[in-house]
């Protein structure tokens, strides 16, 4: 090959870089009062998960534990779809791997502490929503593990709806689950949490 066809070809490649590089999506700017009010959404969102989550387990202590402990049995809600009931969780989300409690406060923290730290490039409502909820929710089972016995770091967490054939969970459960399937769902849509990838105006995501 000429050297004047090999100078060509490179030339080539080289608008084909440049090209690539302007048509990947890139973080869009965020004005500071955006900014503001997106963190206002999720930490909004996180306090109103933990207040939630938090009310109804004290409830649930007060007036489910007495009864599941007397033998009365669940309360029907949804006849035996949903029901109330109440256990004591030493494990994760639905009651899962009991027994490795230390673990999973460790993780509830550094959960917390990947979501505030990522929260400053926050450019989505979105992913401001779904963040919230699994900040809330980590939280208020993290709640939990410090405050309940049998000590620090190693309390239950309250559990007290029940479906069937699903393990009991509470609200910080839900949280938790419902962020996972938010951010899944703004994944697929070329939605990224600091505004690069593909916009989808005129959706909650946006």
């Amino acid at each position: 090959m000429s050297d004047a066809a090999e100078e060509a070809a490179q030339e080539e490649a080289a608008q084909e870089d440049e090209a690539a590089e302007e048509a990947a999506p890139t973080a869009s700017p965020v004005s500071p009062d955006r900014r503001r009010r997106l963190l206002t959404v999720l930490f909004s969102v996180a306090t109103g998960v933990v207040i939630l989550d938090q009310v109804t387990k004290a409830l649930a202590v007060t007036y489910l534990e007495p009864r599941i402990l007397a033998g009365d049995g669940p309360v029907p809600l949804l006849g035996s779809f949903l029901q109330l009931t109440f256990t004591r969780n030493s494990g994760a989300a639905f009651s899962l791997l009991t027994g490795f409690t230390w673990i999973f406060t460790a993780i509830a923290v550094a959960v917390a502490v990947v979501i505030v730290r990522t929260s400053r490039r926050l450019a989505s409502l979105g992913w401001a929503l779904a963040l919230g909820g699994l900040l809330g929710g980590s939280l208020g089972n993290l709640i939990d593990r410090l405050t309940r016995e049998p000590g620090f770091g190693t309390g239950y967490v309250v559990d007290f709806l029940q479906l069937p054939y699903w393990p009991v969970f509470n609200v910080a459960d839900m949280s938790i689950v419902g962020s996972a399937i938010l951010m899944v769902v703004l994944t697929i849509r070329g939605i990224e949490y600091d505004g690069g990838g593909t916009a989808a105006p005129a959706t909650p995501a946006e």
